[in-house]
């Protein structure tokens, strides 16, 4: 998978796995990062679906409706990719943190929801619900901290808590930051997510 990996100079630190929205690159979720955490390392992945030109983690087939045969094998391959990653760049494979915005989000749920273990944290932002009816494995104190829209037009309300539920369910620690700005991210959002990053990490 296309991606780029920059060592930070706190070898303490969490590697931040960065995963952008459609139509991102890897170089897109670089500055949140750098807000959250500039001296942690950085591996951040491109998706390798393209729609319409625009890269994504996944197809889909509508807006809202994933292709949910491709997001399971999709997992998978990104699953496998962070294992070969960690061996290649001698990351710790247990201290990883995902950072996702949108469909970026959701992949990085997808891992949570169908892999143990996957991640030491999560920051999702504006994230959907990515597989319903499925037994989710043991999140027990997982950290998870959500960002989204009170007036999201694509993710909203309603699913948040769904997600928020389901996270809590398989017992992750969640924390839910609102804003009302639609799907976008905002400053105070990401600000949100590095105060609760230092509150944990």
């Amino acid at each position: 998978m296309k991606h780029l990996f920059r060592k930070g100079s706190d070898p303490k630190a969490p590697t931040f796995v960065l995963f952008h929205g459609t139509g991102g690159t890897e170089n897109d979720l670089l500055p949140i990062a750098d807000i959250v955490n500039s001296s942690a390392s950085v591996l951040s992945v491109r998706g390798n679906v393209l729609e319409n030109g625009m890269p994504r983690f996944f197809k889909r087939l509508a807006e809202g409706v994933f292709d949910e045969e491709d997001l399971i094998a999709r997992t998978k391959e990104l699953h496998e990719f962070l294992d070969q990653a960690a061996e290649d760049y001698e990351i710790e494979r247990g201290h990883m943190i995902a950072v996702g915005y949108s469909n970026g989000a959701n992949i990085a749920g997808s891992l949570m929801f169908h892999y143990e273990q996957v991640f030491k944290g999560a920051i999702l932002l504006h994230p959907m619900v990515p597989r319903r009816h499925m037994q989710l494995p043991e999140l027990n104190g997982l950290p998870v901290f959500i960002g989204a829209g009170r007036n999201d037009p694509i993710c909203s309300p309603q699913e948040t808590e769904e997600l928020r539920q389901l996270l809590d369910g398989a017992g992750a620690e969640v924390e839910v930051h609102w804003e009302s700005h639609g799907h976008q991210l905002t400053m105070s959002e990401i600000q949100g997510a590095a105060d609760w990053y230092r509150s944990r990490f």
